[in-house]
């Protein structure tokens, strides 16, 4: 074999063995469904599917229907025994491997309907035993299957079979099931069927049956399965049937044998001629109840056929979207008075009925419940219908008149007002606009819907008698009535701004105001209500505000008192814009914005306090004599400047001083008697030598300038001066201006604006530099750096500490002349 045939055969091997891998596996990896909620519930329908997706361990329902799932493998479902409910509806399903449901055992409920099963094999129910519920309709399958495939579901209660290829039911394909409180069987094209099939199960609660062909080709086949469904606790609903002439009806004459109580009717075509078959069929059996969804009806309206049968017995008839084909050629219900005068309970609902003539009316002389919703009345045929309010259907309880073209309160309460048994009134959903303040309605009337109308206000027409009132879907802002018997206030969908005032209902026990634009509640107000017991008031605009929040989540929390019937989830605030959208429940609203008062408190002692502390702080640290200098020594600058602006500045030379003496007052005589006379009169060898020339001192009694700020002359004075002269002593640091003054010369120490020699420090006494204040940090650090001159307690040595303090004193000049020299 040559290398490229070689290499052909083994790229078909490749491409076999792929092809068989994903028939093995058709679907690769499964996919997986996340979409389970809190309950194990997953929905995973729409989902595009074509495998049995994995889910989350434990669920507890899970829908697959509408996906492309077109098998279920044997260990598709494995790991699922918590699985209570299963629906694979309205997908491709053809193939179901025999084991696929086997670890089901806690299943309850299996739709495999909409489908592709043309077999249903007996192994997928085996392990099902406590299966209630099971849906097989609309697939291909033409019997139940050569074995019964029902035999281990012996707890089934609901079975719906059937579909449009199913031919034939067999007598054992039941087998195995007891009881159904629900058979459905669409067995449109049915052809074969053994007598006694459905006849095993009993009892039966209710049976559907869609026999359209066999009603109209196999009489006797048709009338075989009624006979075997037909109890009187049975209800018999018959699907998609069409009844023309006497031989359509004869199967139902088996249920007249059987004498069943109640049947329906869906999706009927049936002729008058039909109908009086259909009485006479069951002329004298005890039928209660017949029910009728979707008729199309034909013919003229002749009954004369019927009317000697006997039906004491029916006591509701319940007609829903009839069509009458060529209306106008139909004669008058009158014939009809054998059959109208005994029911208690008529319905005629969605059949565009636009009055019902008073004869007829008159002809209901047992009627305590009649509803003609959605249908075509005005207020002008309302009053043919009710007799123009005489009273002829004095024993009507209920009626629903709702959905029609009714715009006046005044005519309908002025048509009701004499029937005296009236308790339950249901005109929602006409054109009611506005409301008269007075009207006549019967004192018996306890319940009134007028919801979904277009009422703006409420008048004293509503009757003090009622019970149950409901204005839902109105236009109303406010309500504002007395209504003492009232126990249920339905006013959702309309405008209201608040609560309606509680002690207008002191009987009032159920409130719902739902869709308003309620902004808040409060204790109050439900408090206003001495019995409410149950509240909906959400889908509202609330204001999120700190109490509202905090009485909503406590009225969720608490056992007792009212409680808020509606979702959790619907309080929903509006405002503030923060918050919006978000569930009240779950709105956390912080302590600076609930307790302002208190927070601005706390705030302010916090605040105060650190004030304090800072105080006390900038004080040990001597920030506000540092502020106080500051403010004087600048103050003192702009004067000082000032004066040289004036004077010029040749000014200063002729103001100078050698020095500027600070001392105290108690040390006035030693400066005055020693220091003055001392340091200015002149010597006998100061002649003729610089250095022995008077010195000039400012002293404070003698040069101060009267008339000027202490501070000015204290700045003043150092700036003209060489020298600060301190004479410290004990009442030196005691003395408030020796301070002042000691103060303004370590300030310009500090500034810079003076040299470290600018001071000379005199000690009268002796003096630690403890003694000396902790803010003068330079002259501290002076007495520990600087040679201090200390006034000698012995006399003989006073001459060497006066020329020491001259060469103090003089040491500029002193610099100067030697630099000249």
């Amino acid at each position: 074999m040559g290398q490229p045939a070689l290499f052909l055969h083994l790229l078909l091997l490749l491409l076999f063995a792929l092809c068989w891998g994903q028939r093995s596996n058709p679907g690769g990896k499964r996919p997986r469904c996340g979409r389970c909620d809190p309950r194990l519930a997953c929905n995973c329908s729409h989902a595009g599917l074509t495998r049995v997706p994995s889910v989350a361990a434990g669920a507890r329902t899970l829908d697959l229907s509408f996906n492309d799932i077109s098998e279920v493998a044997a260990d598709d479902l494995t790991g699922h025994a918590r699985l209570e409910a299963l629906s694979l509806h309205g997908n491709k399903l053809a193939v179901i491997h025999p084991s696929a449901f086997d670890s089901l055992w806690s299943l309850e409920e299996l739709d495999l309907s909409d489908n592709q099963l043309a077999v249903l094999h007996r192994r997928w129910f085996s392990r099902l035993g406590v299966l209630r519920e099971l849906n097989l309709l609309h697939n291909p399958y033409s019997c139940l299957g050569s074995r019964p495939v029902f035999q281990r579901l012996v707890g089934l209660r609901r079975l719906r079979i059937g579909g449009p290829a199913l031919e034939e039911l067999k007598r054992r394909d039941l087998t195995g099931i007891t009881q159904l409180e629900e058979l459905t069987v669409h067995a449109n094209n049915l052809t074969r069927y053994e007598a006694g099939t459905l006849g095993d199960v009993w009892p039966l609660g209710r049976v559907t049956l869609s026999l359209h062909g066999p009603f109209l080709t196999n009489v006797s086949l048709a009338s075989a399965v009624l006979r075997d469904v037909s109890y009187p606790e049975t209800q018999l609903i018959l699907d998609d049937l069409h009844l023309i002439g006497n031989r359509s009806v004869l199967p139902l004459r088996e249920t007249a044998r059987k004498r069943v109580r109640k049947m329906s009717f869906h999706n009927l075509s049936v002729s008058d001629e039909a109908i009086t078959d259909f009485l006479v069929a069951l002329d004298g059996i005890p039928l209660t109840s017949v029910f009728m969804d979707g008729i199309m009806l034909t013919g003229e309206g002749r009954w004369e056929g019927a009317r000697l049968t006997d039906y004491k017995s029916i006591d509701e008839f319940f007609l829903r979207n009839v069509v009458v084909l060529n209306v106008f050629h139909f004669t008058s219900f009158l014939e009809l008075a054998f059959l109208l005068k005994y029911p208690r309970k008529v319905s005629v609902i969605n059949s565009q009925v636009f009055v019902m003539p008073c004869l007829t009316s008159r002809l209901l002389v047992n009627l305590q419940y009649l509803d003609l919703s959605d249908n075509l009345l005005t207020d002008m045929t309302l009053v043919e219908t009710l007799c123009d309010g005489d009273g002829t259907l004095k024993g009507l309880r209920a009626l629903n008149l709702s959905g029609n073209a009714l715009k006046s309160l005044s005519t309908m309460s002025r048509q009701v007002a004499k029937l005296s048994k009236l308790t339950h009134l249901d005109i929602s959903r006409n054109g009611y606009s506005s409301m008269p303040q007075g009207c006549s309605w019967p004192s018996t009337l306890r319940y009134l819907n007028i919801s979904r109308a277009k009422l703006t206000t409420i008048t004293s027409c509503l009757p003090a008698t009622l019970e149950v009132l409901d204005l839902s879907y109105n236009d109303l802002k406010g309500f504002l009535l007395i209504l003492p018997a009232l126990r249920e206030l339905h006013l959702s969908g309309n405008k209201l701004l608040r609560l309606p005032l509680g002690w207008l209902f002191p009987n009032l026990q159920t409130l719902t105001i739902q869709s308003n634009t309620l902004n808040m509640f409060d204790r109050s107000d439900l408090e206003s209500y001495s019995r409410l017991q149950d509240l909906q008031a959400g889908q509202n605009k609330f204001v999120c505000s700190c109490d509202f929040v905090h009485f909503l989540q406590s009225v969720v929390k608490e056992a007792g008192g009212v409680h808020l019937t509606d979702r959790e989830e619907s309080y929903v605030c509006d405002s503030p814009f923060s918050l919006q959208g978000e569930p009240v429940g779950r709105v956390q609203l912080s302590v600076v914005v609930c307790q302002r008062v208190l927070f601005v408190s706390v705030s302010c002692g916090v605040a105060l306090l650190v004030g304090l502390l800072v105080c006390v702080l900038l004080w040990r640290l001597h920030a506000f004599w540092y502020l106080r200098m500051t403010w004087a020594w600048l103050r003192a600058k702009r004067g000082s400047q000032r004066r040289r602006r004036r004077d010029g500045p040749e000014s200063e030379a002729l103001l100078s001083y050698d020095a500027f003496v600070s001392y105290s007052e108690r040390d006035a005589s030693w400066v005055e008697n020693l220091l003055v006379p001392e340091l200015e009169q002149p010597r006998d060898n100061d002649e003729g030598s610089v250095n022995h020339r008077p010195l000039t001192l400012c002293l404070h009694k003698r040069d101060f300038l009267p008339g000027r700020w202490i501070v000015d002359n204290i700045m003043s004075a150092m700036e003209r001066s060489r020298r600060t002269l301190f004479i410290l002593s004990e009442n030196f640091v005691q003395s408030d201006w020796c301070r002042y003054e000691l103060d303004f010369s370590h300030f310009q120490l500090f500034s810079g604006s003076a040299g470290g020699d600018a001071a000379i420090l005199v000690l009268l006494e002796p003096l630690s530099k403890d003694d000396i204040p902790r803010r003068f940090c330079k002259l501290r650090k002076l007495m520990s750096s600087n040679t201090y001159l200390e006034w000698p307690q012995e006399e003989e040595r006073s001459e060497e500490f006066w020329r020491r303090l001259r060469l103090a004193l003089r040491g500029e000049e002193d610099d100067r002349e030697r630099r000249t020299s």
